[in-house]
């Protein structure tokens, strides 16, 4: 008896998620149209038009004072957001020596931040783009395995093509979104990379030390964590 009544709620429970499953997989769907959109604008608006030579830019830095400096990173071609970056740090130039090499550290920190924000969606798709899939498919094919028992092929072919359905789906937007997440942490982690490059640069100018900022890579290849060495004399 109270087997039975078990049964009954999980199968109550199970067939009652199939809608939710199948609005999730169309939600999902909805973004990554979404989000190839905005990787295609991305690329247009700002990765298109990044063609700055790092190490050339690196060195007109190295030769040249501060105030100079900040003007070559205002003209090259680097995105927005760097250039930002660079001003931002220079404004800092009056803080002591630790509170500044922290600040640069934070600034650094938050860029971070803001890529894997806007990695989020695509990376939580990838995930779980299949296994949503995967529920929509197991649950109706419980229904059409009885309805075969009984002789039922109409209502059997109706679940198998939903199962079906729902799992082209959920691979389809996990698979677009996985590439989009991969191709974006291409770019993040050079952006990174090159804000990096560029507050070392403007550290050199700001303290005569020879501080270096040193970025952990984290398995994805983003940057997760920074530290920065400072010889005591």
């Amino acid at each position: 008896m109270i087997g039975n009544s078990l049964r009954n709620i999980l199968h109550t429970f199970g067939q009652g998620i199939l809608n939710p499953c199948m609005v999730v997989l169309l939600i999902m769907i909805v973004i990554t149209i979404w989000q190839i959109g905005d990787l295609l604008m991305e690329y247009i608006i700002e990765r298109r038009k990044m063609k700055e030579d790092i190490p050339e830019l690196l060195k007109k830095i190295n030769r040249v004072g501060k105030e100079l400096a900040l003007q070559i990173i205002k003209d090259s071609k680097l995105l927005k957001r760097q250039k930002q970056l660079a001003v931002k740090l220079t404004e800092a130039e009056n803080m002591p020596e630790n509170s500044l090499a922290a600040y640069a550290q934070k600034l650094i920190s938050i860029e971070d931040a803001y890529y894997r924000k806007i990695m989020a969606p695509t990376d939580l798709i990838a995930k779980l783009g299949p296994m949503i899939g995967l529920m929509g498919t197991l649950i109706p094919l419980g229904p059409g395995i009885v309805a075969l028992g009984k002789g039922d092929i109409k209502t059997l072919s109706s679940s198998i093509g939903v199962g079906f359905d729902t799992t082209i789906s959920g691979v389809f937007v996990a698979a677009i979104c996985f590439s989009i997440s991969y191709l974006r942490s291409h770019w993040y982690e050079g952006y990174i990379s090159t804000n990096e490059a560029i507050l070392e640069s403007l550290m050199d100018k700001i303290i005569d030390v020879p501080d270096k900022l040193i970025g952990l890579i984290d398995e994805k290849g983003m940057k997760k964590s920074y530290e920065k060495k400072i010889n005591q004399v």
